[in-house]
């Protein structure tokens, strides 16, 4: 089967033929061949990466920008950056307790539209709080068992912004490898001193932070993991992170964008999971995973730290306001997590994971992590990656691949999302077809061998 072959329900419009180039330059680069791009021109020399974009998009491998036609949902229809039409089971939307579509947070966030206007219109420090932005924030405040919350527009802005409020070129950063993009840019914006630690490894934690005290004992350092990682659904032990920040006076930076409100047996994510509510020094987190929303958040002890925040965190004094509607949506998402529903919805949501991850599983395809929200499936070399997730798209399976710069090169992957309303069944039919394109490829590379 050709990589090309058309996708069903397409318009007539095709992407443009792309120029002469050599025969698999489409699978034989990577975003790492172009991210430093030399030449005085810096909008000039961007020109090889579009040429390598327009070569993926002509051998049908180019799986991004895509455009939902409507709300998130298990099944979807949606347009690529061509404009060929798609429709099939959508396992590529973050929306784990398919809050974006609840008839509360809409009904909600028309309400607030009413009440308030759809526009913050200004910064939170220059009159574009609102009385629902303090709600939210006691909200989240009890659900998070951390009394002091710092909004910010985005989750990018409150992982970026949290940092470089607090650290000064002369503290430290230990962060582990894999942290988000986010905390990574605000660690090397805020500093040079920055540590980059193997994946969950607690004894290099320790050994950085001993080094470190060895010779600046005055000079802070803010240690920086995530609760759930996103592209290996593994976690650390919070609680010994915890302690060794105590034992070394450092502090501790918790991002929990992707288990908060959709893990735990009220929701609070792994943090509750791990009897650590409360106990870490500083949380952050995303509404744009579980609370169908964009936004994010930072949780701290002391109002002192909430107060340094507001005026030192460049994305939260010099960006408007999370507007009415998003503020709105996330207070009653938030409610909906914590009640009987959000209980019920998941065990729905793990239900489907359980499904998608024994399937996989039966058919002998290895998932990274631990069961949650995210599924990610090992594929491994960027050609092989690029093929099975068109073909995926070729029988109605919407799936996001992941490569370079979000994981090493030659370790993509399928980062499978699955929602509270995917069925089981729906779950089962996934594992499936990845099962059937993996093994499909894996007997055309050996016809090819021979």
């Amino acid at each position: 089967m050709s990589s090309a072959t058309a996708l069903p329900n397409h318009s007539d419009k095709r992407a443009a033929p792309a120029p002469a180039l050599p025969q698999g330059y489409a699978f034989t680069h990577s975003v790492a061949d172009f991210a430093k791009p030399r030449g005085r021109d810096l909008l000039a020399r961007v020109r090889d990466y579009a040429v390598w974009r327009e070569a993926r998009i002509h051998a049908d491998v180019w799986p991004y920008a895509k455009s939902l036609t409507a709300a998130p949902a298990p099944v979807v229809e949606i347009l690529d950056d061509t404009g060929r039409s798609f429709s099939g089971l959508n396992f590529a939307s973050q929306d784990y307790l398919s809050l974006s579509t609840h008839p509360d947070v809409c009904d909600a966030a028309k309400e607030a539209i009413d009440a308030f206007g759809p526009h913050s219109a200004g910064s939170p420090v220059l009159l574009g709080a609102s009385t629902l932005a303090g709600a939210l924030e006691r909200e989240l405040a009890d659900a998070l068992d951390a009394p002091h919350i710092t909004l910010f527009p985005t989750g990018w802005a409150a992982g970026f912004g949290v940092i470089t409020g607090l650290v000064r070129p002369y503290d430290h950063v230990v962060l582990d490898q894999f942290a988000h993009a986010c905390l990574q840019s605000g660690a090397y914006a805020a500093t040079r001193n920055v540590h980059r630690t193997p994946h969950l490894d607690l004894d290099a934690v320790e050994h950085t932070l001993r080094a470190i005290r060895s010779t600046d004992t005055q000079g802070g350092i803010l240690v920086v993991t995530e609760s759930l990682f996103s592209m290996d659904a593994d976690t650390p032990d919070l609680a010994a992170l915890q302690a060794l920040c105590d034992a070394f006076e450092a502090t501790l930076l918790v991002d929990v964008a992707h288990d908060f409100g959709a893990l735990g047996p009220t929701g609070g994510g792994l943090l509750e999971a791990q009897g650590m509510l409360g106990r870490v020094d500083l949380v952050i987190g995303s509404f744009s995973k579980t609370f169908a929303s964009n936004g994010g958040f930072v949780a701290a002890r002391t109002a002192e730290v909430k107060q340094y925040l507001m005026y030192y965190a460049g994305p939260h004094i010099f960006s408007n306001a999370l507007s009415p509607i998003q503020i709105a949506s996330v207070r009653t998402a938030l409610r909906i997590v914590r009640s009987d529903e959000g209980a019920r919805l998941r065990r729905d949501l793990a239900a489907a994971v359980e499904a998608l991850r024994d399937g996989l599983a039966d058919r002998g395809v290895r998932c990274f992590g631990d069961p949650c929200p995210l599924v990610p499936v090992a594929i491994g070399a960027e050609r092989t990656a690029r093929l099975a997730a068109s073909r995926a798209a070729e029988r109605g399976l919407l799936t996001n691949l992941v490569e370079f710069p979000a994981v090493p090169v030659g370790r993509s992957r399928f980062r499978m999302q699955v929602m509270a309303r995917h069925t089981p069944e729906q779950a089962a039919h996934a594992a499936t077809l990845i099962a059937d394109i993996l093994t499909e490829m894996e007997s055309d590379a050996s016809e090819a061998a021979a």
